[in-house]
């Protein structure tokens, strides 16, 4: 399996107070920090090799995840610095520590999604990235992916079309030549990066029928519990 670089630097502004003395990651939900279902849930995914891209109060993610060994995982670091390098910079700064192809998880997001599928879909389509969609038709938050058979023909967080009722579902994965001309060390958001896959006719479409969860919002979080917590019931978890 593709290693998985996890993006877990921000600032989580949204959070605050919560996330004035502890990074998002280590919000307790369902009775652990948030980092461990998405460790759990990637080694039950057949995932033995993770990155994660720290900045804001990282340390405390490192002190706490470790090496990984927990999880039957190997977990190494890529940290921003001092100064933040957004989602883009901080993937282009991981690169030594990823191979020719990764995942990409957002660090506030648990996808119930089957790893291995995503890989096999992208390895067939021979694009240089693949984003997963969910359509959404505004449902979850602005749609801003168009999508047909099995190709995304735009992404744009900026400029939304009536066209576009689809959703970045949340895990991507990359072609190590998809960010390698980009500039080493300064800051920019991962969507240029697909934003320009797509346009070029390089993106992949792998759609997604159930909602994903997140923990980005005070209201994401109550419903990330209540589903973690359905699954912990139910002896699923």
């Amino acid at each position: 399996m593709f290693p998985v670089a996890i993006l877990a630097g921000g600032l989580a502004t949204r959070l605050r107070p919560i996330t004035e003395t502890i990074p998002k990651s280590l919000i307790p939900v369902a009775g652990k920090p948030f980092i461990y279902h998405q460790l759990d849930y990637l080694h039950q995914q057949g995932i033995n090799s993770v990155v994660l891209c720290i900045g804001y109060l990282g340390e405390m993610i490192q002190e706490v995840v470790d090496d990984g060994s927990r999880w039957g995982m190997q977990v190494s670091y890529s940290l921003d610095g001092p100064t933040p390098l957004g989602t883009g910079g901080a993937l282009r700064q991981a690169l030594p520590l990823l191979g020719e192809y990764f995942f990409i998880l957002y660090g506030d997001s648990y996808l119930p999604i089957v790893f291995s599928d995503v890989e096999k879909f992208y390895l067939a389509s021979g694009k240089k990235g693949l984003m997963t969609v969910l359509r959404n038709e505004n449902q979850w938050d602005k749609s801003n992916v168009e999508y047909h058979a099995d190709q995304i023909i735009e992404y744009n967080k900026n400029t939304i079309r009536s066209q576009m009722n689809y959703i970045d579902y949340g895990l991507g994965i990359l072609k190590i030549d998809a960010l390698q001309d980009c500039p080493d060390g300064q800051s920019f958001d991962l969507s240029k990066i697909y934003n320009k896959l797509s346009l070029a006719g390089e993106l992949a479409g792998y759609e997604v029928f159930e909602r994903f969860y997140e923990i980005g919002s005070h209201q994401g979080i109550v419903d990330t519990e209540a589903y973690l917590l359905g699954k912990i019931v139910k002896g699923s978890l």
